[in-house]
């Protein structure tokens, strides 16, 4: 996927969610304080969410999204993606993020070494 289709992807999750809960853009915006203009562009896949997790927390909510669910989670984690960043849960797990560059080049088809799978063998068998 591209970086435009992940913005479209979490554009598209916000509007659904925004409709569900039967609010109207500039409703949803003067309930969180955030530009209509902006809003709109983020639902369109033509700009990228906010960083904060403030922001994003308040938006989930807003949108009837309860902390800790896993639509919650699901909401914060597409928006990750759309900025193109690693989610922080994922960035605190220090064995986990020691083996990213493995995992990476996997995806990128080039075999990791002997060392690498050993490394995450054992990290999946002690998680």
């Amino acid at each position: 996927m591209s970086k435009g289709d992940n913005l479209k992807k979490f554009g598209s999750l916000l509007c659904e969610l925004r409709i569900k809960k039967e609010l109207t853009l500039r409703e949803m915006c003067r309930r969180i304080s955030y530009d209509p203009s902006n809003f709109s562009k983020i639902e369109r896949g033509k700009m990228s969410p906010p960083a904060d997790k403030k922001i994003l927390n308040l938006w989930a909510r807003t949108l009837g999204l309860k902390s800790g669910t896993k639509e919650f989670d699901n909401f914060i984690y597409n928006a990750n993606v759309a900025q193109g960043i690693i989610p922080s849960e994922i960035m605190d797990e220090k064995e986990l993020v020691a083996n990213l560059p493995a995992f990476f080049r996997t995806l990128k088809n080039k075999k990791p070494t002997k060392e690498d799978m050993d490394k995450i063998i054992n990290f999946i068998k002690n998680a």
